[in-house]
């Protein structure tokens, strides 16, 4: 069986702790490799290689940094189809899903070939008497990403172009689920020309990421996941002193008022909802329409939408709408929830529970699920299911529908179908919700922008990737300086102004 190891000094190493987990193919159920979980002996290696090798990654200046970016993307769109494979693989999602995956990863690195425009200081001379006042931005030292199984390429990606474009060292570990196309990125630095030992791919479970939150050579921790991960990491990242910066769940609604294009809001929900089989982060869970006449006729034009989807492997070519979940616990768990929402009184329209493909009788494939008249209190609403599951909830008036999203405790993403201006201006105004969309489902800002959530949604000041990446991987350094003409002055004990 094929074993997956870490790459440490520009090279794939074996693991040599002896313990291992198992890589499934969601598609079949079968374990299709295995890979190593690192001991605390074999992190602290890494973190020690690293931090020597970022000396010298530090001091070479931001445009070579740049313009190893610049060749890192040039082959990144040469390597497009072999990293999306990689991703569907392991992870199980269509192909032009996983081509989506890496091509979103792409565009930050794309963005942090401009690094050093963004990086630049900030300098006042003749701030008082001879005194020249200016400030530097310098990299953080040894960092950490800490990435989910649900985008393999883009979110390590999110993590690692902007920390070494500002001059750091990272440790990344990936989802222990979905390890492979962390490594061929790791590859492709190389052949980039990043320095050995300046990107070291530490695969391993909670033993792992215990021994970065609490390495002192490790200055910051970026992560991606559930909420109860994300408070756990920020916790005990700040306790030892580090920037953290964690993300974590989401329960996205998305508002449809009486004057919208009802097909167009059909189109955007299906294709939010059921994408990557409801695996990520910003998909809309929650279908907010206002008015039961509205309410009625969006579910009418669901209905046929969702049963024509097609699900089923990514081999099975580019028709497959979406594929399996990743493991065989997350389908029992979406199945389970299905189920309580039926014992709880929520309105089952479409049933994907029992779905079965010819040929992969074991994959972890769930359907995709319509229900209707759910409620605040039930436990489809309340639980990030992380499948292909929609719930409609029905309000009877805008500030009703606004209120359900400002109430509940994620603040991830939201959006408003309308053709009132008025009522989307109000929207994006008042909701206190991190990413917003005004006729659109998945509002993920572009890489020029940054990502972020709030309330339960993020822990941390500030987003990833964009100009807020680059302020988390650096650190200001001012410097205050006097150049003597040669006047004398006695000695001052008096704290005073420059001037």
């Amino acid at each position: 069986m094929k074993e997956i190891g870490h790459w440490i000094n520009g090279k794939q190493v074996s693991g040599t702790s002896g313990r291992f987990s198992d890589i499934f193919n969601p598609a079949t159920g079968e374990v299709q490799a295995r890979v190593a979980l690192a001991s605390g002996a074999e992190l602290d290696h890494a973190i020690a290689e690293a931090a020597r090798a970022q000396v010298k990654w530090a001091a070479t200046n931001p445009q070579r940094r740049a313009r190893v970016m610049m060749a890192f993307g040039a082959l990144i769109n040469q390597n497009m189809e072999k990293l999306a494979e990689a991703v569907s693989r392991e992870h199980g999602k269509t192909l032009p899903d996983a081509r989506g995956d890496v091509q979103r990863g792409l565009e930050v690195v794309e963005v942090c070939m401009g690094a050093p425009a963004m990086m630049k200081g900030e300098y006042t001379d003749s701030a008082g008497p001879g005194i020249d006042l200016y400030a530097m931005r310098q990299p953080l030292g040894v960092v950490a990403g800490i990435t989910p199984f649900n985008f393999p390429a883009m979110i390590p990606l999110w993590k690692m172009a902007p920390a070494l474009a500002a001059g750091n060292a990272m440790i990344l570990k990936p989802s222990e689920r979905t390890p492979s196309t962390s490594l061929l990125l790791a590859e492709l630095l190389q052949e980039a020309g990043l320095p050995d030992g300046v990107l070291q791919v530490v695969n391993g479970d909670k033993e792992i990421v215990d021994g970065i939150l609490d390495h002192p050579v490790i200055q910051a921790v970026g992560f991606v996941g559930s909420t109860p991960i994300a408070q756990y990491i920020y916790g005990r990242a700040a306790t030892n002193g580090k920037r953290a910066q964690c993300f974590g769940g989401a329960k996205n609604h998305m508002i449809i008022m009486p004057d919208a294009d009802l097909d167009k809001a059909a189109d955007a929900l299906v294709g939010a909802g059921f994408g990557a089989a409801g695996e990520r982060c910003m998909a809309i869970s929650v279908a907010v329409p206002v008015g039961e006449k509205t309410a009625d006729a969006l579910v009418e034009r669901l209905i046929p939408r969702i049963e024509k989807l097609k699900v089923g492997p990514y081999t099975a070519g580019e028709d497959v709408d979406f594929g399996p979940v990743i493991t065989a616990q997350a389908r029992d768990r979406i199945v389970g929830l299905i189920g309580s929402g039926v014992e709880q009184g929520a309105k089952l329209v479409v049933d994907g529970r029992g779905i079965k493909i010819q040929g992969y009788e074991s994959g972890f494939f769930v359907g995709a699920t319509l229900f209707d008249n759910v409620t605040p209190e039930m436990d489809i609403y309340k639980q990030e299911i992380f499948g292909p599951v929609i719930s409609q909830v029905r309000a009877q008036s805008y500030d009703d529908a606004l209120a359900l999203v400002m109430d509940n405790e994620y603040g991830n993403g939201t959006a408003i179908f309308t053709a009132d201006g008025d009522t989307a201006r109000d929207f994006a105004s008042r909701v206190n919700v991190g990413m917003v969309g005004i006729n659109f489902p998945i509002p993920v800002p572009l890489s020029y922008y940054s990502f972020g959530g709030w309330k339960r949604s993020a822990f941390g000041d500030l987003n990833q990737y964009g100009p807020d990446a680059l302020r988390f991987y650096t650190k200001t350094k001012t410097v205050t300086a006097r150049w003597f003409s040669g006047i004398r002055e006695g000695a001052s004990l008096n704290f005073k102004a420059l001037d």
